[in-house]
């Protein structure tokens, strides 16, 4: 069978890689030891490294697990959100001196993916399908296409000579169409890291035979909001307050301190720019803006102790938590990196409230694709959840709602956009 081409679904928070495989199906390729998806992270490290060589880099869970455990050196997390941002062609510090561009850390990841597919497949491969969102930036069709140009540029700079595009919430609902036994109008809703999109689409076992679905798709709509957006809220409105965040300076002017510093903390992209010398110099320097010298103190620790990526997983891991928990529960985080015994709480009213901003447009641009599309909401017949952040329980109910005509459907949340890719470049290069 040839292998000549993949389909690469490269998420905010996770990636995945599909082939071809038996009978006009498609598998995803195992990346890590019983996985088929895996954090879209890099790690790089000069640990074992001689002074003169570039740093190890280690990916996935493996890239997560060194941060966590310690392990000196830096950690690259939601690459994804830098495209389409002035950032692509910017260096930034990977430790010992060494600067790496983030249009080529997105490269080094997709070339790790790309190896791990040719090992699986047997051969070079040279044609790819990859995912995009709706929407890399929102109203900028300027930045939205430079966003989609750099990771071509990305694709080809590791050896894809044919590089085709696919949006993500159409690929979800390719997988989908393959469990349906009659024609029906589908409103899928792909709520990732990064972006949160909408497809409404015509989908049948008649229709799946075509090659050209352009008249199936009866409207795309997105926002740049999803998991990290929440994560950041989340953060800002439990965490961050313990180290100064919204502080008061002393009096008697009592000026709210400045608060760039958090909103970067609390922004994967941003975080590793906290750190440079400069702007650590600079923080130190602030001492005297804030009455309470201990909040000082504990954003000098989480500055000094590149403790940023952490306090996100803490964020992240709580946010989860108050989903999955009974309401009244009450989360503790535990901030003892920062100060021994140091802990913040979450109830699920200050997690919903912190995103309710956040879950509202969303909810809106589902409401706004099937209204593009010309459609009453009570003629979809299923909504199609997919993405990481559709296991958000009230997030995923508030998307459904106002479809009350229509099932709701959970599909593979980290694998469904890779399968439907998959499906997709079958239907490009096969």
């Amino acid at each position: 069978m040839h292998h000549a081409y993949c389909a690469i679904d490269f998420g905010t928070s996770n990636s995945a890689i599909a082939l071809p495989g038996a009978a006009h199906r498609v598998a995803l390729v195992e990346v890590e030891p019983g996985q088929r998806t895996m954090p879209t992270a890099v790690f790089y490290t000069l640990e074992g490294t001689a002074p003169h060589e570039d740093p190890r880099r280690l990916y996935g869970r493996q890239a997560l697990a060194a941060y966590v455990e310690g392990h000196e050196g830096r950690l690259m997390r939601s690459m994804k959100s830098v495209l389409g941002s002035s950032l692509i062609d910017q260096g930034t510090d990977v430790g010992g001196g060494r600067s790496v561009r983030f249009l080529d850390v997105i490269a080094g990841y997709l070339r790790h993916l790309k190896s791990l597919a040719e090992a699986q497949a047997g051969e070079p491969l040279k044609r790819a399908v990859l995912g995009r969102p709706v929407y890399f930036v929102d109203d900028d069709p300027e930045r939205d296409a430079q966003a989609q140009a750099a990771l071509e540029q990305a694709a080809r700079q590791v050896g894809f000579a044919e590089v085709s595009f696919q949006y993500e919430p159409i690929a979800a609902a390719l997988d989908f169409e393959a469990t349906v036994d009659h024609e029906q109008l589908v409103l899928v809703a792909d709520i990732g890291g990064g972006t949160s999109d909408f497809s409404l689409v015509r989908v049948g076992p008649e229709r799946a035979k075509r090659v050209d679905r352009a008249n199936d798709i009866l409207a795309n709509h997105g926002v740049h909001i999803a998991g990290t957006d929440f994560d950041r809220h989340v953060e800002l409105a439990a965490i961050l307050p313990l180290a100064g965040y919204k502080a008061r300076g002393p009096a008697p002017a009592e000026r709210e301190v400045p608060n760039k510093v958090y909103f970067d903390l609390a922004t994967w992209h941003l975080i590793n720019t906290v750190y440079t010398p400069a702007r650590v110099m600079e923080l130190r320097r602030m001492r005297t803006f804030y009455a309470d010298a201990e909040l000082h103190a504990r954003l000098m620790t989480i500055v000094e102790h590149k403790l940023g990526h952490a306090l996100m997983a803490k964020a992240e891991a709580a946010k989860i938590a108050v989903a999955d928990g009974r309401e009244g529960d009450v989360v503790h985080i535990d901030l003892d990196p920062v100060e021994p015994g140091l802990q913040a709480l979450l109830a699920e009213p200050q997690a919903l409230g912190a995103i309710e901003a956040d879950l509202e447009r969303i909810v809106q641009a589902g409401l706004e694709t099937v209204r593009l599309a010309g459609v009453a909401p009570e003629q979809v017949e299923a909504v199609y959840l997919t993405g990481g952040s559709t296991g958000l329980a009230p997030l995923a109910h508030r998307i459904a709602a106002p479809f009350t005509r229509a099932r709701t459907v959970r599909g593979d949340r980290l694998a469904s956009v890779a399968q439907g890719l998959g499906l997709h470049a079958q239907r490009v290069f096969a």
